[in-house]
């Protein structure tokens, strides 16, 4: 089973298609003022990309859910890139226990975006449960 997209609500259509492309993702899908698709420009170990889309909405839920995690070998430039830009940062790139060093920013609609680095952590951290089949 493979995951396809995640898709999240926008309540400004167009400044949400500029941050996801600003993130460099794709447009695959554009058909405003209600909905867009977008690729990431890297696949997973099959080649495929992963895909996130936006809906508009009146409204989007005001919490911390969905986290939606981009991955980047360049994290906090990314950040000081996105800053630059404009966009929000919700917290600062950290070194975290669990092997992965974070950042969090905000698209228009006020969705979390989680950017972070892992590495070979990210699959295979060293409490990994079982193996791979």
């Amino acid at each position: 089973m493979k995951m396809n997209q995640v898709t999240l609500g926008t309540t400004d259509f167009e400044a949400s298609v500029a941050f996801y492309g600003l993130l460099g993702l794709i447009v695959i899908v554009h058909s405003p003022p209600r909905y867009a698709r977008f690729e990431c420009p890297q696949g997973d170990s099959d080649g495929a990309p992963a895909t996130v889309s936006i809906h508009a909405t009146d409204r989007v839920a005001d919490t911390e859910w969905p986290l939606v995690y981009f991955e980047t070998d360049r994290l906090d430039k990314e950040i000081e890139r996105l800053r630059r830009a404009g966009v929000p940062v919700l917290s600062e790139p950290e070194d975290k226990d669990y092997l992965w060093r974070e950042a969090d920013i905000a698209d228009p609609a006020g969705n979390r975006i989680r950017l972070y680095t892992a590495g070979e952590n990210r699959r295979f951290p060293p409490w990994r449960v079982g193996s791979i089949e």
